[in-house]
């Protein structure tokens, strides 16, 4: 494997891990498999009706050549969050963690060298029992695979570059947007694909109601920085509670950063010093309607400072002083 040349290209591993639900809705009996296709119903839940969860989170490669996890309890507990509002039984935090560290052993050999990518762990949680009517599934799988990316966002090394848009909102009051329901992706293909064809990088979305307060971009949370406070949009059920978000927060508190979550207007974002999205964790550029505006980017920036600190944690450079660290022996 040329870890020079990767990108954010599919890279199949050796293993996936496949764990099934029982009919008292417990887990047991999970294992590693080869990794390849699956056999499910027509009639299953997940392809009828979209009754499925996935969550995303790396395995880093220390510079020490051990590999570690960032917080994998937190998507456990996400995880049962988007079970219970899809009406899934879901493995335990600890059945969870088992299995991620299980998995990130088997493909041990995926993970990339230091400072040359993370093997993405993908665990996904869906409807796999058969049903004819509009119901929740009688069975729900548990699976997770991997595959080995680079470290720039989709293969981009260099700030992100958005475009808002107004009139096609993400996500809606009383709908499924603040947990990761497979279904809230696909409905901003569209949006996305016009937005990469007129050159920018991905859109960030305003809310539902009013069409002015910033809520997030199609995969991650977004952040403004105006002096000392650095501020981002409150999960209200339209906005993900990512993790990334929720560690970008504490650090921002300990390096004495005033960090708040409230909502933003459109104006209040075109004013900012700076503009930085999690996970990704990168400056960004706008453009709204006929304004275009460019952030402070660089060395000097709060966005350099965060980005620095949780990437050092992630990857085993810097110190952990929050026990956010899983090590896989």
């Amino acid at each position: 494997m040329d870890w020079d040349k990767l990108g954010y290209q599919v890279i199949p591993t050796d293993y996936m891990y496949i764990m099934k639900s029982n009919a008292d809705g417990t887990f047991s009996n999970g294992a590693l498999v080869p990794f390849g296709t699956i056999q499910i119903e027509p009639h299953s839940s997940v392809l009828n009706y979209g009754q499925g969860l996935f969550e995303g989170m790396k395995a880093y490669r220390r510079p020490d050549g051990e590999v570690q996890l960032f917080r994998p309890q937190e998507n456990a507990m996400r995880m049962q969050m988007g079970a219970e509002r899809l009406v899934m039984v879901a493995p335990s935090v600890e059945q969870y963690i088992d299995a991620v560290k299980q998995i990130v052993r088997a493909n041990k050999r995926w993970v990339p060298p230091y400072g040359k990518g993370a093997l993405y762990v993908r665990p996904l949680l869906f409807g796999s029992g058969s049903v004819m009517g509009i119901s929740p599934a009688p069975q729900c799988t548990f699976l997770i695979y991997t595959n080995p990316i680079c470290n720039a966002y989709k293969g981009r090394a260099s700030s992100l570059t958005l475009l808002i848009d107004d009139t096609f909102p993400r996500a809606f009051p009383g709908g499924t947007g603040g947990v990761k329901n497979i279904g809230n992706y696909s409905p901003v293909f569209q949006v996305t694909k016009e937005a990469k064809a007129k050159g920018f990088s991905d859109v960030l979305f305003l809310d539902a109601v009013e069409h002015k307060y910033v809520e997030e971009v199609s995969s991650c949370n977004a952040f403004i920085v105006k002096g000392n406070v650095i501020s981002t949009s409150p999960t209200l059920g339209t906005i993900l509670p990512g993790i990334t978000r929720k560690s970008i927060i504490q650090l921002a508190h300990d390096l004495g950063y005033q960090a708040v979550e409230r909502k933003f207007s459109v104006d209040e974002l075109l004013e900012a010093d700076e503009v930085f999205c999690t996970g990704t964790a990168v400056g960004c550029k706008i453009k709204y309607w006929l304004c275009r505006v460019e952030f402070k980017t660089g060395a000097d920036t709060v966005t350099q400072k965060l980005y620095d600190l949780i990437t050092g944690i992630q990857t085993g450079l810097s110190e952990d002083e929050n026990g956010w660290v899983v090590k896989i022996d």
